[in-house]
């Protein structure tokens, strides 16, 4: 009967205050009991979570660096000025960040094309028009006519 009346005037009671109170029920649970656990594995699990939250929190982290790694490269690559924020993550990360190999090979071999461009037959290879086994031939048969006249003042 009083488990009744409690309920009845309980209820009306809470909602007249808007809940304002803070009232436990008869069944005082904890949060391990209210899982089903003992405290002893509520407490394993919560670990279990803040241990899982932390090794995502360095996998993030790690990725942040990776990528800040990229974007440093690419401010280095085209002469942009440095960000902070890139240097700080980096630094963050704790663990070498390198490259990501895909990434490492591309670049490689951008700057060998980019080599090939800086030489005189990369500018000439620009050139429109321009048929290089004809150039090549002739530097050749150039530089054998100069060591074969070269060859004849040395006997002479």
């Amino acid at each position: 009967m009083a488990f009744m009346v409690k309920h009845v005037v309980g209820g009306q009671l809470k909602n007249l205050t808007g809940g304002l109170t803070e009232e436990k029920s008869d069944g005082d649970k904890s949060d391990a009991a209210a899982q089903g656990m003992t405290q002893e594995e509520f407490e394993q699990y919560q670990q279990q979570l803040e241990e899982e939250k932390q090794e995502r929190e360095a996998d993030f982290a790690q990725k942040k660096a990776e990528r800040a790694t990229v974007r440093s490269h690419f401010r280095d690559k085209y002469r942009l000025p440095k960000n902070e924020l890139d240097e700080t993550q980096i630094q963050a990360a704790q663990n070498d960040v390198e490259l990501p190999t895909e990434l490492a090979k591309m670049i490689a071999e951008d700057n060998q094309e980019e080599e090939q461009k800086q030489s005189v037959l990369g500018h000439l290879t620009n050139i429109q028009n321009v048929d290089m086994g004809h150039l090549k031939g002739k530097a050749q048969a150039t530089l054998e006519d100069l060591k074969n006249s070269a060859e004849k003042c040395c006997v002479m």
